[in-house]
């Protein structure tokens, strides 16, 4: 599992670890994973050309000392203090004696050489092999001031591949959100821990491919995180096995409450993503009875309504469900794991929701949580965490936000989770629901409501890349991709 921390729980490990070493050497460490990164990147170190970035925070200070380790290994390193008076002097002073020079001092800044044309700092970073952005630590808000707005503008210009040291300069770390304007990474070098910001969209997409550098932090972290990632392995040990006692209803029944004469569809879907998803039945009522038991013909059907379609281990309501209030809000009134979906989302009401005993289970996307939370949905989607955070708060349940990076938010807190095992063929009419069944019969199995919703959206996201491989794909195509997802991930088990 891959956790990350918050920037004030980072920087009290830090003071920790700190505490007990030599001074230095936890930034010497940081610029050694740094300079390893930066030169299996580069491929050939020796006459490369590297730009460092240098702001005036520590991470300025690691990217000089990754800098005079590429110069003592035979790369021509030029700096770029966007701060002179405040660079980090050791670090700087070590970058000097490896060979290292310093650009745009003095009069030559970005902006003084705008008005003559390519001015020196401008065409170190048009030549560079590599750039590397130690412009703002972790504890960064906001955009990028127009002078590093400027060298980031500049660095994406060019052919060089751009390294960030922690996190993107511009990007925000315990939120993922991005205000202005912020460095665009092809790799993001993050040390002792990840932060929230590098697993979450907006903030994600800036920082490319993601490697962690171990710098002795993790004894110093506490056993909560502040956002998890589940992997594989994690995902194995959640799933539902049956055993050589188990029947049909042993591994649980999962109820459908979904579809209308409009949206037959959405029936359909729903109950193949249920009938892969490890529960040993699954019970259909609605109006769609004849299309889903034509395509489906094991399920078991019925329209006299849930209170008596007969047992299940957990409902889901709403995908398709067009204006259905009562079907809706009688699942709700059952005691037993309800996820609500799609249309159920519209007309499920708040406080029926908050009053329920058993696990509830919200699967929006950000649309639909804008509704449910009164606000733009761009609001919902440039701040992801606050959002499915707030919306698991006032509705006392579960809540799964659908997108780019899936977070699924527990109403008790602690640690988000967070998936981005999906692929963008996933957006597809009808993939909700395959992931609604999905999720619904991982519930019925008995799985909590954070384990159902997350070990579901880590097989829908595999089951999307397997289904497209690369061409668009219906979402009958993603549940029929869902068992070899789920053999994907036993197989780690051995």
């Amino acid at each position: 599992m891959r956790t990350a921390y918050s920037v004030e729980t980072v920087r009290t490990a830090e003071r920790a670890l700190m505490a007990r070493l030599p001074e230095g050497a936890l930034m010497q460490r940081a610029a050694a994973g740094l300079a390893a990164a930066c030169a299996e990147l580069l491929g050939r170190v020796y006459g490369s050309r590297v730009v460092l970035l240098v702001g005036s925070g520590d991470n300025g200070g690691d990217a000089l000392y990754a800098g005079a380790r590429l110069a003592r290994r035979g790369a021509g390193v030029a700096a770029v203090l966007l701060a002179p008076e405040r660079a980090h002097a050791a670090g700087l002073a070590a970058l000097l004696r490896a060979g290292g020079r310093v650009v745009g001092a003095g009069a030559d800044t970005v902006g003084a050489a705008a008005a003559a044309g390519v001015g020196a700092v401008e065409e170190a970073i048009l030549r560079a092999d590599l750039v590397v952005d130690g412009i703002v630590g972790i504890g960064g808000k906001g955009g990028l001031r127009p002078d590093a707005a400027q060298l980031a503008a500049c660095a994406a210009e060019s052919r060089a591949a751009v390294v960030a040291v922690d996190l993107p300069s511009g990007v925000d770390a315990d939120t993922g959100e991005v205000h202005g304007d912020a460095v665009r990474a092809d790799l993001t070098v993050t040390f002792g821990t990840h932060k929230p910001g590098l697993l979450i969209d907006p903030a994600r997409e800036y920082a490319g491919s993601v490697r962690l550098v171990d710098i002795g932090l993790g004894g110093e972290l506490p056993d909560e995180a502040a956002l998890e990632a589940l992997q594989h392995a994690d995902v194995a040990r959640l799933l539902p096995v049956p055993g050589a006692e188990s029947d049909k209803y042993r591994r649980g029944v999962v109820g459908i409450a979904a579809g209308s004469a409009r949206y037959p569809g959405a029936a359909v879907l729903c109950v193949s993503g249920a009938l892969r998803g490890g529960a040993g039945a699954v019970r259909y009522v609605g109006p769609a009875g004849d299309a889903v038991i034509s395509r489906f013909p094991e399920t078991l059907v019925s329209n006299r309504g849930p209170k008596h379609a007969g047992r299940v281990q957990a409902w889901v309501v709403g995908p398709g469900a067009g204006d259905d209030a009562s079907t809706v809000a009688e699942v709700l009134a059952c005691d037993v794991p309800v996820l609500v979906d799609a249309d159920g989302l519209r007309l499920a009401d708040r406080e029926a929701v908050r009053a329920r005993t058993a696990p509830t289970l919200m699967t929006p996307h950000a649309g639909e949580a804008a509704a449910l939370l009164g606000v733009a949905r761009e609001t919902v989607e440039g701040a992801r965490l606050t959002w499915v955070r707030e919306l698991a708060s006032r509705y006392g349940a579960t809540v799964l936000l659908k997108g780019s990076t899936t977070l699924i938010a527990d109403a008790r807190g602690g640690a988000v989770r967070v998936n981005a095992t999906g692929t963008p063929w996933l957006a597809t009419a009808g993939s909700g629901d395959v992931l609604s069944g999905l999720a619904g019969s991982l519930l019925a199995s008995g799985l909590s409501a954070l384990d159902a919703g997350s070990a579901a959206a880590y097989l829908h996201g595999l089951a999307g890349r397997y289904a497209a491989d690369g061409a668009p794909a219906g979402a009958h195509d993603v549940a029929a991709a869902i068992p070899a997802a789920w053999r994907d991930v036993r197989d780690t088990r051995g």
